[in-house]
């Protein structure tokens, strides 16, 4: 028998900022809110690289058919960021380049149910009863310190190989996502990021900003602490609050 789908109502927000420090804007992101699907993705390989990536993403994310059903839409999004993949592969040895590829991490639901799909160390983030949450799990190289207990979070954010993912889109011949079933509440907030935000950002700062009812002074508020602390990378947020 299928799982019962409550309707839940859903309100979003999207703020992307080029930062302090870069000169391009590598980081896009998708709100299709009447679909349930919401996506960024964060470039990596300069030159435009990781912005035709990001986009790239983006676009073909936008382009999947919704289907009847929660699992019919996921394969179809998974099945697109496979399809980029291999198009970016491809890309790479027409450019003679050594690296192209993005993070990407999607948020997509119907009624109260949602999955998350990621590959790098974009994130989201869930605020339930005042309590925040990291759902994603970075695919990083100072992720795996931190596992190890090598790395405190604090650290992790400012060591010198924080940049390095080991999974993306296009860096390998197979994309390997993670993936995460969710129950979503009346009252919760979710927040996908670029790593702009949370490494310039602490947690309980990104709590607190989340508690606030307006999703699009929540992305604001988000990116304008970022600048004011630098924001050495490109910073991009999206807000979607369930009632």
């Amino acid at each position: 028998m299928p799982a019962l789908v409550e309707t839940v109502h859903y309100r979003s927000a999207c703020f992307s900022h080029v930062g302090m420090v870069r000169q391009i804007n590598e980081d896009a992101f998708l709100e299709l809110a009447q679909n349930g699907l919401w996506a960024i993705a964060d470039g990596m390989g300069g030159h435009a690289a990781g912005d035709y990536v990001a986009n790239l993403i983006v676009d073909s994310l936008r382009r999947a058919i919704p289907g009847d059903s929660l699992f019919t839409y996921t394969g179809a999004l998974r099945e697109a960021l496979g399809r980029v993949n291999a198009s970016v592969r491809k890309e790479t040895l027409h450019r003679g380049v050594s690296v192209m590829g993005s993070t990407v991490v999607l948020l997509v639901v119907q009624g109260n149910r949602g999955v998350c799909l990621w590959a790098g160390d974009s994130r989201l983030y869930r605020l339930r009863d005042g309590h925040l949450q990291r759902i994603s799990r970075d695919h990083s190289y100072v992720q795996s310190l931190q596992d190890s207990g090598l790395l405190s979070e604090a650290q992790a954010r400012v060591h010198p190989h924080a940049n390095i993912v080991t999974r993306a889109v296009g860096v390998q011949d197979t994309l390997d996502l993670a993936a995460i079933d969710l129950k979503i509440l009346p009252g919760d907030t979710w927040l996908l990021c670029s790593d702009g935000v949370n490494k310039t950002t602490e947690d309980h700062e990104i709590r607190d900003v989340l508690g606030h009812p307006d999703p699009w002074q929540v992305v604001r508020s988000l990116v304008h602490l970022g600048l004011t602390r630098g924001a050495p990378d490109n910073i991009t947020a999206i807000v979607v609050k369930a009632s």
